[in-house]
């Protein structure tokens, strides 16, 4: 369990606001965030690490890539976050970047993971 100030500062950021609502339901490795988000990697890396140390984030290790996605214990409050707030959307264009590069999967660098590849179904808001 993480305390409430790591927790909020985690989301208080645009970029990690932004991968969050990125990995609540794929799991996407650091250079799949990097190009959705047109960032350096290691940018997207030290962003990442504040999101996981906060506890927000499971990963799934496949060969030299690390996926993360949003955990199961914090799903419903960010979910929750997203409906409250109509900023809390995901922005048009990071979808989109985001539905390009996972078509893109197959033929990338990355293999995906595998304990973390089922996609989370959003549930439907009120």
């Amino acid at each position: 369990m993480t305390n409430a100030v790591t927790f909020t500062r985690a989301l208080a950021d645009d970029t990690r606001w932004r991968i969050v609502r990125l990995v609540m339901d794929h799991a996407l490795c650091v250079c799949e965030l990097a190009d959705i988000l047109g960032m350096p990697q290691s940018s997207v890396s030290s962003h990442v690490q504040v999101i996981r140390k906060a506890g927000l984030l499971e990963s799934e290790k496949c060969e030299k890539w690390t996926y993360f996605r949003i955990t199961r214990q914090y799903l419903p409050l960010v979910r929750s976050i997203v409906r409250h707030f109509a900023e809390g959307a995901l922005d048009t264009n990071d979808a989109t970047k985001a539905a390009e590069r996972l078509s893109e999967r197959e033929n990338s660098c990355c293999p995906g993971p595998k304990r973390l590849a089922t996609r989370r179904k959003a549930k439907a808001t009120p």
